[in-house]
């Protein structure tokens, strides 16, 4: 039977040349002259921790890492705004950690949405995604366009098209 599955990630490489823009971006900025501000990515964790003196640079920051990961093609929906916590002296710490997989939330309203549209295939949950199957590939099809007009809070990508 045809079936796909649902998952959302996250390029690596893509997401660390995005950064590394970022870097290079707040670098060569004027209002960023002489700033002790720093942007790293953790590729283990897939987490960006930004330091830096206000909350003005701090937004300048975000602002940049958005519109970098937007240039590259991946989606902004995939980031998630940790809390602000003061550092050493007067700078200001912020984490930044990229979701990777369909959370339990995400998933179980994918699969609401597609039983809802009643199209004939079954969707099922397997860790971080979700399969779906069907005896016609058009109904494959439907469920994709259905899926991309729903916003469920990550990014969706759509692979393992089989016959």
């Amino acid at each position: 039977m045809p079936s796909f599955d649902i998952v959302s990630k996250v390029d690596a490489q893509t997401l660390d040349n995005a950064i590394n823009n970022a870097k290079k971006e707040i670098l060569n900025r004027f209002d960023f002259n002489g700033s002790k501000s720093t942007i790293d990515l953790d590729k283990k964790t897939n987490v960006v921790t930004i330091v830096t003196e206000d909350d003005m640079r701090l937004k300048a920051i975000e602002g940049s890492i958005i519109s970098r990961m937007m240039k590259q093609n991946l989606d902004p929906k995939s980031l998630n705004f940790g809390d602000e916590h003061q550092a050493s002296g007067n700078m200001i710490r912020k984490e930044i950690s990229i979701k990777e997989g369909l959370d339990k939330e995400a998933a179980k309203k994918v699969v609401a949405k597609i039983k809802a549209s009643g199209l004939k295939v079954q969707p099922s949950i397997m860790d971080d995604q979700v399969r779906v199957t069907a005896k016609k590939i058009d109904d494959l099809q439907e469920v994709i366009n259905l899926c991309r007009n729903e916003d469920f809070g990550q990014p969706l990508q759509y692979i393992n098209m089989r016959n």
